[in-house]
């Protein structure tokens, strides 16, 4: 069994009351959950409200995940003292509180679709830098402490779906002169189908709907984007107690002693600290042309494993529903619809029960066994495409097995690189573009191949994010033994030089 007693702390980074700035993360980690799970359930309430097509009200998807994605990589710039990465938080935190409170004043699908980029910067920068400083605080123990992290991602993701359904329309909530409302089960229908971010839907869909974008908006959804934001509120007011309470702010004194302190340490161990300038800062080193071939292609590697598992996550999440409703399954609008649910279930009982097993085992068994349930279960959704019964089993276990593998791989990658932090920003971008692109693809690939495109897409992917996994087991290898023979040459070298003296 490893310890996790003796936590090693960065004093130059995190010098000051670093406990309570990790439960801050975990809340911020809440905030960042209620946002990422928020916007499907409640995109044809903001249709009529925008009175925009389907087409276009799609579009607010992909402006959420293009910029989460940056944000992810701007995160990576706040990450130099504790007051700056608290100052992001707070900013951030607060951001998508007042995004949720203005989401019902955006009338125009422009203006809804730049409110949401402007959340997904600020969903970025908040994934970035939680999961930068649980690392920083607990390095070889970071694996349990980012497992809770991730559970309060996922628990907000379960949580936001259940507040909005209340608000949402039975009925079209355009309503025109001369036309009949749609039935609720159509509308379950539709919401299920466009819960795949990012894609358009078929033409054939707006054809059968016949929604009109001029008329008398009925929506309340509204009420739920502002109870949001008051639920979420409380996490950058914490903050800011936090650092009220503790002079973290940037302009205080004491936040300038810190400052100059971490500058100076900086000074005198420049070699080790090499590596924390943002999302390339890993390549800007001046020895960068020393390092060996293994030093880069743990980051792709890594950084690869995350682009898949996130990139499935967040198709199956999109696309489950649409799946479950297609030949040959052809389930009920309403018990298809639980999947998406049950999914993100399995995926938070999935992390909460990897807090023990992240603090029993080491994290290359844990993603070995993650990455190989995970195959089993796409194959055997691959086999038993047509068992209702199978399709909620599979969903369930999946989600338990996939769950553990980013703050797993997190804090396996970082630790190959003494925790210096590079690495964080590198992979949780990395899962950010990897969830984008393959929704994109996978949902192309429904609308032109099939629906069973959706388990094909699955399978490949775990079968090819296995084999990635295998190779950085490889190259880490390699990488330790061409590191530790370069380190016997240093101490015989300086041996020399001393007997020579």
């Amino acid at each position: 069994m490893r310890s996790s007693h003796n936590l090693p702390l960065n004093e130059g980074f995190f010098p000051l009351h670093t406990c309570s700035s990790a439960t801050h993360d975990k809340l911020v980690a809440t905030s960042f959950g209620l946002c990422i799970a928020f916007l499907g359930p409640t995109i044809l309430d903001l249709r009529c409200q925008t009175q925009s097509t389907l087409q276009e009200i799609t579009w607010v998807f992909f402006a959420q995940q293009l910029f989460l994605m940056l944000g992810s990589a701007i995160g990576g710039l706040f990450k130099k003292t504790l007051c700056f990465s608290l100052s992001a938080l707070l900013v951030s935190s607060l951001v998508i509180s007042v995004v949720f409170s203005i989401i019902p004043l955006c009338h125009h699908v422009l203006m809804l679709a730049i409110a949401m980029a402007i959340s997904g910067t600020a969903m970025g920068v908040i994934d970035t830098i939680a999961n930068l400083q649980l690392v920083k605080l607990y390095q070889k123990d970071s694996a349990v402490f980012l497992q809770v992290l991730h559970f309060f991602i996922g628990l907000g993701a379960l949580v936001s779906p259940l507040v909005a359904d209340p608000f949402l329309a039975e009925g079209n909530c355009v309503l025109a002169g001369n036309m009949t409302t749609n039935t609720s089960i159509d509308l379950h229908h539709l919401r299920g189908f466009l819960a795949g971010k990012g894609t358009m839907p078929p033409n054939n869909i707006s054809e059968k709907y016949h929604f009109h974008t001029e008329g008398v908006i009925t929506t309340k959804v509204s009420y739920a984007f502002w109870i949001m934001g008051l639920i979420n509120l409380p996490v950058p007011i914490a903050v800011y107690v936090l650092m009220n309470r503790e002079r973290m702010f940037p302009w205080s004194k004491q936040s300038l002693r810190l400052l100059d302190k971490d500058k100076n340490s900086e000074k005198e161990q420049e070699h080790n600290l090499q590596g924390h300038g943002g999302l390339f800062g890993c390549c800007n080193s001046s020895d960068v042309r020393d390092r060996p071939a293994s030093y880069f292609l743990l980051y792709i590697l890594g950084g690869a494993v995350l682009f898949i598992t996130d990139g499935i996550i967040g198709s199956y999440t999109g696309f489950i529903y649409t799946y479950a409703v297609s030949p040959p399954l052809s389930l009920p609008h309403k018990t298809a619809g639980y999947l998406t649910s049950v999914f993100w279930a399995s995926v938070t009982a999935g992390r909460l029960a990897s807090i023990y097993l992240s603090y029993k085992y080491t994290q290359q068994r844990l993603i070995s066994i993650s990455l190989v349930g995970g195959l089993v279960v796409q194959c055997l959704l691959s086999i038993l495409y047509s068992s209702p019964v199978f399709i909620f089993m599979g969903t369930c276990i999946l989600g338990l097995f996939i769950s553990s593998v980013f703050p797993c791989m997190v804090a396996l990658i970082e630790g190959m690189f003494n925790y210096k932090g590079c690495a964080t920003t590198v992979l949780v971008t990395s899962a950010g573009t990897g969830e984008m692109v393959l929704q994109l693809l996978t949902g192309q690939l429904i609308h032109s191949k099939g629906s069973y495109s959706f388990l094909l897409v699955g399978l490949i992917s775990s079968c090819i994010c296995l084999i990635v996994f295998l190779g950085l087991l490889f190259i880490q290898r390699q990488h330790r033994s061409s590191q530790s023979a370069k380190d016997a040459c240093q101490e015989v070298d300086t041996t020399e030089k001393s007997s020579n003296k």
